[in-house]
């Protein structure tokens, strides 16, 4: 009589022995791989933001909504003021007195540049700055210089339009001064310098003055 037996089935492939076609298809390309954001440039970019908002004399802290408009109420249209944000996902907003009264506009922070929150498809649009400062005299009109501050890339003439379509014009006139914190003359002085030549480095000024001017090289 002859036994017949059944040979043994193969066992499957477990989880730990993967196909090496599958295992090396795991390994991420070094082209997909995002370069590294170097969080001291965050640091520096919003150190010095604040920096330069301490000294503007129009950045209010951490007043509310309710506050803001109320410092605005009596203002004439275009005026303006800084404060924090409430909301958590932002730093700053924008608070300004329009025809149809006072509003706030969050202002967005992302890889070292600001630039206004919008939901409008003109966002991608928008441009960004280094610091606030930069971004509120650019709103303030062409008679406003941001020199070596200003975007990285002129709008093309399609972004012009769309811009045109789908945002209000937001014209910023006049700071509104935290009454804490009204500008020295030293500050008055170093603004009207700032409005008034295009190369303050060029001036025959002793070195601190020179230093000052630097440390605030905005005419607002």
């Amino acid at each position: 009589m002859i036994l017949c037996v059944q040979s043994p089935r193969a066992l499957p492939h477990t989880a730990t022995e993967s196909p090496l076609d599958m295992r090396t298809s795991m390994v991420p390309s070094p082209h997909c791989i995002p370069p590294l954001w170097d969080p001291t440039k965050d640091l520096h970019a919003i150190a010095s933001n604040f920096y330069y908002l301490d000294n503007s004399g129009w950045y209010w802290g951490s007043i509310t909504a309710a506050q803001a408009h109320a410092a605005l109420q009596g203002a004439s249209d275009g005026s303006f003021l800084v404060r924090d944000s409430s909301h958590p996902m932002y730093m700053l907003t924008l608070s300004v007195r329009t025809a149809r009264g006072p509003t706030s506009v969050r202002i967005q922070y992302s890889s070292a540049r600001f630039l206004l929150d919008s939901s409008s498809p003109a966002r991608p649009c928008l441009l960004s700055f280094p610091d606030v400062p930069s971004l509120v005299q650019h709103y303030m009109g062409p008679g406003s210089r941001v020199e070596e501050r200003k975007p990285e890339e002129a709008p093309t003439k399609a972004s012009q339009r769309l811009l045109q379509e789908f945002t209000v014009v937001l014209k910023l006139k006049k700071a509104v001064h935290k009454p804490q914190a009204f500008p020295s003359l030293q500050h008055l002085t170093r603004l009207t310098i700032n409005k008034h030549t295009d190369c303050p480095t060029k001036l025959t000024l002793p070195r601190p003055l020179m230093r000052y001017l630097q440390d605030y090289p905005f005419q607002v």
